[in-house]
């Protein structure tokens, strides 16, 4: 499995914040709450974030025009 020694992150750790920060933006929280520090896994926390945020903003979106037509 690849690992940054000197950085203390992996694969797996990344992965986990991107789905956090999914999971993070579902539930409406703040972008500015992530709960890691270090550049990389912020970043993929953050990645995470905003993909669960157009996701929202999409169904939302679906939401209204359906409920338009209805």
């Amino acid at each position: 499995m690849a690992r940054d020694m000197k950085l203390g992150w992996n694969v797996d750790a990344l992965n986990k914040a991107y789905r956090q920060g999914l999971m993070a933006a579902s539930i409406n929280m703040a972008r500015e709450r992530c709960p890691y520090r270090g550049e990389v896994v912020i970043a993929a926390w953050e990645a995470g974030w905003e993909d669960g945020r157009l996701a929202m903003e999409s169904r939302s979106a679906q939401d209204d025009i359906l409920g338009r037509i209805a």
